[in-house]
């Protein structure tokens, strides 16, 4: 039995045909198993040294069935993974890294500068209610902005979606007083869209009471963020307007960041070579007595900007709903994907 089995064992090739010789020799009706169990038809004289030599045969069979399939797992497991293996010599197929989107990347970039200025950073409800809203920034109930072609408007009465981050502003007042430094990044919504407005656009706005306050502070202020946000320093102007709850109101433009006024078809300007980026002035008294602060003894500014637009300026387009399209190719342009 020995020889037969070393014969068949050096004619066996892979796993298979090993395990197999496993089963021929040791399984339930093997060979050796049969031999085994034919012991007790010997006389009893000679049945220790048969059981001693079948048992030294079955142990010398174990171990060179054990052996030779360890050996021929190894080969095959090379075989395997020359076949299907990663080749370490060959370079790599990187996967492209993600990143912000571009108006978040703004964001951060924006709230990191005033939060560098001492500002703190504060969020409200996107749902909010006639006062905060409105009436708390001094906004009467003729004024256009309450009209049902800018606002969305809720089913249930006196609710709506915020359509500027002012009413944040208004809590911050109510629940830390002043002194107070605060910017109120978020979603704001209003009826409007075009290729430079969206329904649901992101805002920032900012507020700073304290005493004696002036309008040269808000202007250097403001002026070291532009500078900051745009990576240069950018020439500014500033325009008289209106808003409800500054007094006196102003708009703040920068020289064009794409060509710096000199080139007369720019498509980022128009060829005015400048850029409206915000609109800012000193708080109404009355906007802070809504905020339950004492106008006699404090004073401040505000103002407010469009993120999508610094995003727009900062990423070169015209368009502002490229933004919002999910496009892949923009994106990777961008340096987002």
């Amino acid at each position: 039995m020995r020889m037969a089995f070393q014969g068949a064992l050096a004619e066996a090739e892979g796993s298979e045909r090993l395990e197999a010789l496993r089963v021929r020799f040791l399984g339930k009706k093997g060979e050796l198993t049969a031999a085994l169990k034919s012991l007790g038809r010997l006389p009893s004289e000679e049945r220790p040294s048969a059981g001693a030599a079948w048992n030294v045969l079955r142990v010398e069979i174990e171990t060179a069935l054990d052996e030779a399939l360890a050996a021929r797992r190894g080969v095959e497991a090379e075989d395997e993974e020359r076949r299907h293996g990663v080749d370490v010599t060959q370079p790599g197929c990187g996967r492209p890294y993600g990143a912000f989107h571009p108006v978040v990347q703004v964001l951060h970039d924006v709230v990191d500068i005033f939060v560098g200025l001492g500002f703190s950073v504060a969020s409200g409800p996107e749902v909010e209610d006639d006062f905060h809203n409105f009436e708390a920034l001094n906004i009467p109930p003729h004024h256009p902005a309450r009209d049902m072609q800018d606002t969305f408007y809720l089913r249930q009465e006196g609710l709506l979606l915020r359509t500027h981050t002012s009413p944040v502003q208004v809590r911050s007042m109510l629940s830390q007083g002043a002194p107070l430094r605060v910017v109120c990044p978020g979603r704001v919504y209003r009826r409007d869209s075009d290729p430079t407005h969206s329904p649901m656009f992101h805002q920032l706005e900012g507020l700073l009471v304290e005493e004696d306050v002036s309008v040269a502070d808000i202007k250097g202020c403001l002026e070291v963020f532009i500078n900051r946000v745009f990576g240069r320093p950018l020439r500014a102007r500033y325009r008289s307007s209106f808003f409800p709850f500054t007094e006196p109101s102003m708009e703040m433009d920068v020289e064009c960041v794409a060509c710096s006024g000199a080139n007369p078809r720019c498509r980022i300007c128009k060829g005015t070579g400048w850029l409206e980026v915000m609109g800012l002035g000193m708080v109404h008294p009355n906007v802070l007595r809504s905020g339950r602060i004492d106008p006699e003894k404090y004073n401040g500014f505000a103002w407010g900007m469009g993120l999508d637009r610094i995003a727009m300026l900062k990423y070169g387009l015209d368009d502002l709903r490229v933004l919002f399209q999910g496009d892949a190719a923009f994106l990777a342009s961008g340096g987002v994907l």
